[in-house]
């Protein structure tokens, strides 16, 4: 699998407008219906549910929210970088202004 597979053109956000956790995976949300056809809500619910386990920041400005829905036939990618950086409960505790967003099924 090579990361054409996964990321399409529609899937990458140059400046995604962002002040919080909550509104950047919402937004993500959004970007994400378009590309896989699942409903916002839907996919913007699995994401909160996976952050409650524990923060998808991983450090030097950098999360992978992900999650997983049964109703995906593949998985799915999708690349942001934040027009301001956000506080993302970062393991290293730096704000984050890169995000890859993965689906799986």
């Amino acid at each position: 699998m090579e990361i054409r597979d996964i990321i399409s053109p529609p899937a990458v956000v140059a400046d995604l407008k962002a002040t919080s956790k909550k509104q950047a995976l919402q937004e993500l949300a959004k970007r994400a219906q378009e590309v896989t056809g699942l409903a916002e809500r839907r996919i913007f619910d699995a994401l909160l549910e996976r952050e409650r386990l524990g923060t998808t920041g991983v450090g030097m400005g950098i999360a992978i929210p992900h999650a997983k829905l049964h109703e995906l036939d593949r998985l799915y990618g999708l690349f942001a970088r934040l027009a301001q950086p956000i506080d993302f409960d970062a393991i290293d505790d730096a704000p984050v202004d890169l995000l890859f967003l993965l689906l799986a099924p």
